[in-house]
């Protein structure tokens, strides 16, 4: 009996070098989507749009993101500033949940990124 393997169109192998804090970026985005990392970056690399279907691995996904930074932010909320990198993930973040409810007011989520980025501490 043959191997099944035999029939596979994807016979080449790809790899590449990240730094772990990159690393740690794509598991995050590609579990977030739903999606395998060779799907996600295929899907990148051919510029196609990325659709996320709700499931429970997109929602555990979501939430070790959202607990993540909100340790970092508990951890800032001490007298630290928001670094870029912070920022742009709570960024990232917004516009999945916002792009997951399917409804989309922006002044009301842009009122709440500028009163969250103004907060001082007490």
């Amino acid at each position: 009996m043959a191997c099944p393997n035999d029939r596979r169109r994807r016979s080449a192998t790809v790899a590449f070098r990240m730094t772990p804090e990159q690393k740690r970026w794509l598991d995050r985005v590609a579990a977030e989507s739903g999606m395998s990392k060779q799907d996600f970056i295929m899907a990148r690399l051919h510029d196609e749009a990325i659709t996320v279907v709700p499931n429970i691995r997109v929602y555990r996904a979501l939430r070790e993101n959202m607990l993540e930074l909100l340790r970092e932010l508990s951890r800032i909320r001490a007298g630290g500033t928001v670094d870029e990198r912070l920022h742009d993930e709570v960024e990232r973040l917004t516009r999945e949940f916002v792009d997951l409810r399917g409804e989309v007011d922006t002044a009301t989520v842009n009122t709440e990124r500028h009163d969250i980025l103004e907060m001082s501490r007490r």
